[in-house]
């Protein structure tokens, strides 16, 4: 069913959950792995003009972390990518360009609550990707500090 899994990755803690559930899926399915940040261009241009190519350089360094974590945790070869630009549309034009089966993703990243105002990421993955996407949200802590039961996995696989 599916041939070729993209992990969209920030190395974000909620996205840790999703690696695991994309590499187990491609597992099931004998599929490719594709893992892939993206050093995003709008807090790149937002910063001082003389601090650009050094926030680049530290974003760019964090998703290469990002990736190597996928590697890690894989137990098959994964084929790597950073891309710059809008996190959403550089996962869906990747997605298109490898003809990609699945994208997977974690529902909250980095930005966390400012995607209230910013929109998340996830969101604009599901309505434009060229593939189904399985998004996977971390488990809220329960009030005793383990992970709540219910809806231990929220899936969204959404025809695009």
């Amino acid at each position: 069913m599916f041939d070729t899994v993209v992990v969209a990755t920030d190395g974000s803690e909620s996205v840790k959950r999703a690696v695991d559930v994309a590499l187990d899926l491609a597992a099931r399915f004998d599929a490719a792995v594709h893992a892939l940040s993206v050093v995003d261009a709008s807090e790149v241009d937002a910063s001082p003009e003389q601090l650009r190519e050094e926030l680049r350089t530290a974003l760019e360094t964090h998703a290469d972390a990002a990736l190597g974590t996928v590697e890690d945790r894989a137990d098959r070869d994964v084929t790597t990518a950073v891309r710059e630009g809008r996190p959403a549309a550089e996962i869906c034009e990747y997605a298109r360009e490898i003809d990609a089966d699945l994208v997977a993703t974690g529902t909250r990243g980095r930005h966390g609550e400012n995607r209230l105002l910013l929109g998340s990421v996830a969101e604009r993955v599901v309505r434009t990707s060229p593939a189904p996407v399985l998004t996977v949200r971390q488990l809220e802590p329960a009030g005793d500090g383990e992970a709540a039961e219910s809806g231990e996995v929220a899936e969204t696989v959404a025809d695009a």
